[in-house]
Parts: structure tokens; sequence; C-alpha cells
């Protein structure tokens, strides 16, 4: 079995892959939707995707590329601690630069604000790549923002351990299969649903009978977030992730409803969620 993920290895997407799959059966791809891409040409069997960060919000090429794709779905949603450290050959004082991905550095903006007010930032493609930039450039006066298995990895001191602006920092991925049939492979407590509804057009209040459909049957819902339709402006679809206890056939009557008002609604998955810690 091949696993695909957002890479490069050490990448706080592989940290979760690793978490539920072995370490030979992962394959790297440099972005989400390269990832999403050999999935669906079934050069690998599965993908693990980020989907949303607690500080920084939903990964929207994820989002974005899963709207309207209805042959790949969600078969476990994985929920990692993110740590950050910033790394180094050794403790610079005044280092030129500090690289990291721009997530890495929105989660630890305070931080460096606090202590690295003049240094000059550089986003780059991955965390790791900033750890192994530094350790490939010693004649630099460089810092990276990574984990502490790329710190291991490339050799680098950990400077400054957990610098996240938030020690509550974690972040959601996804794993995606291309069986709908597929079974869930862990029997957790927590599962979710996950949906998205596209209104019908020039429709006054179909967004409030959509979630009164949630709200008389008493569905608790995790979450909701408009992303926009790419046609319009002011057109949007919705995300809804739905708390799934003894609730199934009070959901899919929901969603009945919710589609006898015209709106579209795509199954997004059903799906176990995993905690690390």
């Amino acid at each position: 079995m091949k696993v695909g993920y957002l890479g490069p290895k050490n990448s706080f997407t592989f940290q979760a892959a690793n978490e539920l799959f072995e370490e030979n059966n992962l394959v790297s791809f440099a972005s989400i939707p390269l990832t999403i891409e050999h999935l669906e040409n079934k050069s690998i069997d599965l993908a693990v995707v980020p989907i949303e960060n607690s500080l920084e919000g939903s990964v929207h090429a994820t989002v974005d590329y899963l709207f309207g794709q209805t042959a790949i779905t969600v078969q476990e949603e994985i929920i990692l601690p993110i740590r950050q450290q910033l790394l180094g050959l050794e403790e610079v004082k005044q280092p030129q630069k500090i690289l990291s991905h721009p997530q890495a550095l929105a989660q630890t903006k305070q931080y460096l604000k606090t202590y690295y007010p003049e240094v000059s930032l550089e986003a780059v493609s991955s965390t790791t790549f900033a750890a192994q930039y530094v350790a490939t450039h010693p004649e630099n006066k460089l810092l990276a923002i990574a984990s502490e298995k790329a710190a291991r990895e490339y050799n680098l001191k950990v400077v400054a351990s957990d610098i996240q602006d938030n020690a509550a920092n974690q972040t959601r991925f996804w794993v995606l299969a291309l069986d709908k049939n597929r079974q869930i492979t862990r029997n957790t407590q927590d599962k979710k649903v996950t949906l998205f509804i596209t209104l019908p057009a020039n429709l006054p209040g179909a967004l409030h009978q959509v979630l009164s459909a949630f709200a008389w049957r008493k569905i608790d819902l995790a979450k909701i977030e408009s992303r926009p339709l790419k046609t319009n402006l002011g057109e949007y679809f919705f995300v809804i992730d739905v708390v799934l206890k003894e609730n199934e056939i009070l959901i899919e009557n929901a969603v009945k409803e919710i589609e006898l008002l015209q709106a579209k609604v795509q199954r997004v998955g059903t799906y176990s969620i995993n905690r690390f810690t």
C-alpha cells in the first residue's frame, strides 16, 4: 500500500501520516494538489493532507480541490499537536535571516516579534526545507523554524523550544481515498461527517433554512465555514462538519430536507478522528 503525503520527509504531514502508516509505505509530494492528483490517478492508495490549523484556519488548497471531486472521500482524520522549534547550527544572537513555511512563521509571529524584531523572515516551501537549508549553508548566519524531528535529521541545535504562540496549536489532517466502500480502519470514539453545501441562487433565508434542518433535530455542528464558488462575487459554498453519534438517521433526514430546498449537498466523508499528543 502506498500512502502519499505533503512532504518532504519530517514535515508535519509526514509525522501525521507516520502515526497511522509505516514509513516505508509513505510517498512524498511537493504540493497538496499534486498529492491528490496522484490519488486520482491511482498511483497511490491513500493521501494524507492538512485540512485545518487551530491558529491559521482552514487549508484552502485542500478544501477547494475536494469541492466537486465526488470520487474522493475522507476516510479518517488525524489531529496532531504542532510544536515549532527554532533551529540552528549554533546559537546565533544576530541571525541574518529566519526561514520557515508561511504557516510556521504565522504561528510564531509573537515570539519572533519579541525576540527577533529586526531579523528578516523568509517564507520557503516547507519547514523541513528550511532546516535542510540552514544545515547546508553553514557560512551564513541562519535559523529555521521546524520540528524536533527535522533538528535530529539535519543535526541542528534547538535554539528555542516550543515557540508557537499558542500551546494548544493543532492541525487536522485528512486521510483521503478513492474507494467509497473502504471501511474505517480504526474504531475511535469520535466521528464526524463533512458536507459541502451549495445554496440555491437568490433564495433569501436559504442558509437559515439549511441550519434549521440541523438545529430542530438537535444535531451538533462542529464547524461551518464559507468558501467562494469562484463564479461570481458573493457566491459561496459552505463546509459543515457534523458530529456523528447515535444520530445517523437524523443526519440523513436533515440532508434530505436540505436537498428538498434545492441546495446541493456533497458528502465529503464519514470518518473516525484519531488524536495524538
